[in-house]
Parts: C-alpha cells; sequence; structure tokens
C-alpha cells in the first residue's frame, strides 16, 4: 500500500473534516427553497443552522474520553455512520423540527469525527512529520466555509435542497470503509467520565455558541443575548475550575502551560474570528454597497479559494525556511494589511484589482492557518496529545461561530457610529467595520511576538 498508512489516514481524516465543516455552510444559500417546502419563514429555519453548530461545540469535550474509552477506531467509525444516517434524515425532514432534530444528530456525529480523526492522526504522527499531517489537515477548514454557499446554491437551483445531504451518503460509505481498514487503536483504557465536568463544559459552551449568534441577530432583544451569553461565560469558568481540581477531569487544561499551543488557542482565536467574518462581511458590501449580483459576489469569494489552494504547496517550505515565529509575525501583519485594503474598495475598484486582491487574501490566510495549526502541537508531549486535539477542537468550533457574530456586531457598531439602519448598509459603515476586523486581525499578532525565536523548532527539519 505506498502511499504510507500515515498520509492516506491523514487524507481521509481531512476528507471527513471537509464533509464536516461543508455541512455547516452549504445551506445557507439553499434556505429559502427549504423553509418554502416547510412551509415556513427562512429565516426561522437559522435554528435547524444553530442547532448544529451548538451541538458541534457541546459534544466536543467528550470525543477524547470515548476515544480513549471505546477506542479512536470504533468512535470515529461510529460518528461517521451517525453523521452519514442523520444527512439522510435531514433530506427527509417534511418540517423545522424534524430537520432542527436531525441537524442536532448530525453535530453530534460531527463532534465525534473532528478531535478524534485529528487525533487518530497526531498520536502516530513523529514529531518531523506533523508539519506535513497538519498542512492535511488544514485545507478543509479554508476551503469549506468559502464553497459551501455557492455550491449549495447551485444544488438548490439545479437539483434539490436535498442532495446538498443525499450527496454524503456516498462519501460517508466510503469514509467509513477506509477507516476500518486505516485506523488503528492505541492502548485501551478504562477512563472515568467525569459528568460535572460533562454538564458545566457543554452547558457553558452551548449557551456561550447560542449567545454568539443571538447577539448576531437583530431579532432577538439584546438584554437575552447578553444574558446567554453571559451565562455561558459564567458556566465556562465554574467549568474551568472544576476541571483544575478533578482528580479525573473529561479534558486536562495542561496544555495551556504550553506556551506554544496557548499562543494557538488565545491569539490563534483572534486571528480565525477575523478570518471568519469575511465570508459575511465582503458578499454584503459587493451587493449592498457596489451593487454587485449574487453571482457576481459569490464569484468574487471563489477567488479567497484559489488563493488558499495556490498557497498550500508553499507552506511546509515556507515554515522550514524562516521559522514559525518570523511566519506569524510578517504574515499576520499582511492579513491584518489584507483587511485593511478591503476598507479601501469602492464600486470603482477595478474588478480584476477586486480579484487579485482577494487572490492574495487568500494566500496569506492558508499561510496563517497552517503555522497556528502546526506550532499549537509542536511541543505537546504525546499523552497529552488527547487533550490538546479536544480543546483545539473546541477553539476552531467557537471561533467559527464568532467570525460571522462579529461580523455582524462590527457593522452594528459601524452604523450606530455613522448612522444608518440595518437594511441600508452604506459602503462607508463596510469600510468602518473592516477596519475594526483589521485591528482584530492586529491584536492576534502581539501573541506571536511573546515566542521565542526557535519556538516549535522540534517539528521542523
Amino acid at each position: 500500500m505506498r502511499m504510507d498508512r500515515r498520509t492516506a489516514t491523514a487524507l481521509l481524516v481531512a476528507a471527513v473534516f471537509f464533509m464536516e465543516n461543508l455541512d455547516a455552510t452549504v445551506i445557507t444559500t439553499a434556505l429559502p427553497a427549504m423553509a418554502l417546502d416547510f412551509g415556513t419563514a427562512a429565516a426561522h429555519l437559522s435554528v435547524g443552522v444553530s442547532a448544529y453548530l451548538v451541538a458541534l461545540t457541546v459534544f466536543i469535550p467528550i470525543s477524547g474520553w470515548a476515544a480513549e474509552r471505546y477506542g479512536a477506531r470504533r468512535i470515529f467509525s461510529a460518528a461517521i455512520v451517525v453523521f452519514t444516517l442523520a444527512s439522510l434524515l435531514c433530506a427527509l425532514s417534511g418540517g423545522l423540527w424534524t430537520f432542527t432534530a436531525a441537524r442536532t444528530l448530525q453535530g453530534i456525529g460531527g463532534a465525534m469525527m473532528v478531535p478524534v480523526g485529528r487525533l487518530v492522526v497526531l498520536r502516530d504522527t513523529p514529531k518531523d512529520g506533523i508539519v506535513r499531517a497538519i498542512a492535511i489537515l488544514t485545507w478543509p477548514a479554508l476551503v469549506a466555509p468559502i464553497l459551501g454557499p455557492p455550491v449549495g446554491g447551485w444544488i438548490s437551483m439545479h437539483w434539490s435542497w436535498h442532495w446538498i445531504f443525499l450527496l454524503n451518503l456516498p462519501l460517508g460509505v466510503a469514509a467509513l470503509i477506509a477507516a476500518l481498514w486505516l485506523v488503528r487503536d492505541g492502548e485501551a483504557q478504562r477512563p472515568v467520565f467525569d459528568v460535572r465536568g460533562f454538564v458545566l463544559s457543554g452547558l457553558g459552551f452551548g449557551l456561550f455558541m447560542s449567545g454568539i449568534e443571538a447577539i448576531s441577530r437583530r431579532d432577538v432583544p439584546a438584554l437575552l443575548s447578553w444574558s446567554i451569553f453571559a451565562a455561558g461565560i459564567a458556566l465556562l469558568l465554574a467549568a474551568a475550575a472544576h476541571l483544575r481540581r478533578a482528580p479525573h477531569p473529561l479534558f486536562s487544561l495542561e496544555p495551556f502551560r504550553v506556551q506554544t499551543f496557548r499562543v494557538t488557542a488565545v491569539g490563534g482565536s483572534l486571528f480565525r474570528t477575523a478570518i471568519g467574518s469575511a465570508p459575511f462581511l465582503l458578499p454584503l458590501m459587493f451587493q449592498l454597497g457596489f451593487g454587485y449580483s449574487a453571482v457576481q459576489a459569490g464569484a468574487l469569494l471563489l477567488w479567497l479559494f484559489a488563493g488558499n489552494l495556490c498557497m498550500k504547496p508553499a507552506t511546509t517550505w515556507i515554515m522550514q525556511t524562516f521559522g514559525f515565529k518570523p511566519v506569524l509575525v510578517g504574515n499576520g501583519v499582511l492579513v491584518a494589511l489584507g483587511f485593511m485594503a478591503c476598507a479601501l474598495l469602492s464600486a470603482e475598484t477595478p474588478y480584476a484589482l477586486v480579484c487579485a486582491l482577494l487572490f492574495v487574501t487568500g494566500m496569506t490566510r492558508s499561510m496563517q492557518f497552517t503555522a497556528l495549526n502546526t506550532i499549537g502541537f509542536a511541543d505537546i508531549p504525546a499523552p497529552a496529545m488527547r487533550d490538546a486535539t479536544t480543546l483545539f477542537s473546541v477553539f476552531q468550533q467557537m471561533n467559527a461561530g464568532m467570525g460571522i457574530a462579529i461580523g455582524a456586531l462590527a457593522l452594528a457598531i459601524a452604523q450606530a457610529v455613522l448612522g444608518g439602519h440595518a437594511g441600508d448598509a452604506t459602503v462607508a459603515q463596510f469600510h468602518f467595520a473592516f477596519w475594526l476586523i483589521a485591528g482584530l486581525a492586529t491584536l492576534a499578532i502581539l501573541d506571536s511576538l511573546t515566542l521565542p525565536r526557535d519556538a516549535g523548532h522540534a517539528v521542523l527539519r
């Protein structure tokens, strides 16, 4: 079998990640067609989108325990089965609440696939192979959010929205066969299940994500939104206090003692949140501000995707040539400058120049994603890899939800400062929002400045 088993497993996990990440965004452009079939308003279907994201975040923390208790091969394979069957149930849904229940089940399956799949790859990868493994695992998070909306719109227009979910069936079957063939279990263990840790962290993450989603919506009272968000923060603080004291915590917070992981968690979260705002703000600015059609706006985002892909072959060489700190700082500056450049665009900007800017920003975000994701695991010892992958997956999922919320909040702040209403956002307001996001991306660089010059050298050859 010579693609070696490690590479084949990494490609399998990346493909499954892509399927899971794509499902988070692919239905957004199909909501009007689904709402027509369900006999409800398209806005009401956001509960199905939110249920999926919240279920992912709530159940990720138990994935590491489940993998140790029942075996990574069994849990990873079972997660693929649950996700695939839930996709079928989504396609068969005849109403809002049956669809929401199916999406929740799909989120639970995805919550097991993401961290367990990453653990399977990183657990068996030597330090000198982590750069290559992470490069493979990173592309789904970059590509899926950009491809999702246009793919979903095309499918719902030319076929029907049901095929968005039915296409997961053959993919899921193929992934299950590959998982049973490739994935191997580690040593069998019998870890104690931390019920209090699961309840506190699950409720905390669930309320935190629900609060973020509610804050980004104008039809939810501000007091209610911020109350949900504050309750989530309070429960997460209680969960952290419990996890530090518990003799057998659901997951350990020890990875935060490792500086390179801490940079990925803190500064990396700011960066991923800033990047996550772009697929929200850019199409709105192109359509509401510049007067582009939905097709034109969607096509422009594909230039981000092209930049992501074109940068991929060079990321490993760049990290090995310059080292992590120079890349994270220097490329981080380029990411922030990219947002500043977006704040200078106008309806008169030549179309080709807009495409070129999005292509370059796609390249820089691909580089930053890969560097942050790689250095996060560079100094994590093997026994702590389970907890590191669990924590990383939680942060990554929260950042995805926070990106849209922060983008909406930045636009709301712009409207409050410059004047205006939700339905008539101006180019100046979008420019103001992009300056705010550029500031957030700049803050993300500060964390990287604290790294030693040779940070993460163990994984660089």
